[in-house]
């Protein structure tokens, strides 16, 4: 029997990046896409409560079929699984994402909230970024090295709780080469808002921006993504500081 795959995104049903991703999957398993009706980047983990969620029917074809839902990339996993899969996935795959999801950017990704709702269930999960945020990006390049790290995950299986965030260089002379195993590049967004009038004389507020890494050693995704490799970090649900215990209890053992 084939695998069966469960596909989302955070760019919506529509994305250059989903489509790509699909063609992938079809060669690999049986697919069932369940993506956001419209664009929910930046949306992390969120979830929708206290209205109701609609789901649309894009296509059913025997071995791969496409619904939208007017949720976020999480409310997809969860009505997937739970409605449209005849069976339990063998991997949910998010992506492929029009932009960078490394380091801290998974913290605010749409992309990794759905990845890492899937792996909180106990279910392989992946996500795929490219770092080219044009809505008709190129992922031609992208496309061999997808393939291997899906089936590499189907053969092998993922630790119970952790899930892959993958990042994808673009690369000016068309060679990637090759794949790294990463930690997390530490890093962070200087963000700043500016104040502007509406039409009316109204004052709002719009969001711009930095990003600031000086972290980008050979062992981080920003490293080796600045060198021309995949990244692949493994990534977990846990938040737990477990090395900073003993530092924690030396410095506030009053407290405990």
């Amino acid at each position: 029997m084939r695998p069966l795959i469960m596909i989302t995104n955070d760019d919506g049903v529509g994305a250059k990046g989903l489509q790509a991703l699909v063609s992938v999957a079809r060669n690999i398993g049986d697919v069932v896409v369940m993506a956001p009706s419209k664009n929910s980047s930046g949306l992390a983990h969120s979830f929708t409560g206290g209205q109701p969620l609609r789901v649309n029917i894009i296509s059913e074809e025997k071995d791969c079929k496409v619904y939208s839902c007017e949720g976020t990339p999480v409310d997809c996993v969860k009505i997937c699984e739970q409605f449209f899969c005849e069976r339990r996935p063998n991997i949910v795959l998010s992506g492929i994402n029009h932009g960078s999801n490394a380091s801290i950017n998974v913290l605010y990704s749409g992309t990794m909230g759905a990845v890492m709702e899937a792996s909180a269930n106990g279910l392989n999960a992946i996500g795929f970024s490219l770092l080219d945020h044009d809505e008709d990006a190129d992922f031609t390049l992208s496309l061999p090295f997808v393939r291997i790290i899906i089936e590499a995950v189907l053969k092998k299986s993922l630790p119970d709780g952790v899930s892959l965030n993958v990042n994808i260089p673009v690369v000016s002379d068309g060679v990637i080469k090759g794949i790294r195993l990463c930690r997390e590049s530490r890093a962070c967004w200087k963000d700043s808002y500016v104040k502007r009038i509406d039409p009316q004389g109204r004052p709002y507020y719009w969001l711009t921006g930095r990003f600031e890494c000086n972290d980008n050693g050979d062992d981080t995704d920003q490293g080796a993504l600045e060198n021309g490799y995949v990244s692949v970090v493994p990534t977990t649900t846990d938040y737990t500081a477990y090395k900073e215990f003993d530092i924690i209890r030396n410095d506030y053992g009053e407290l405990f």
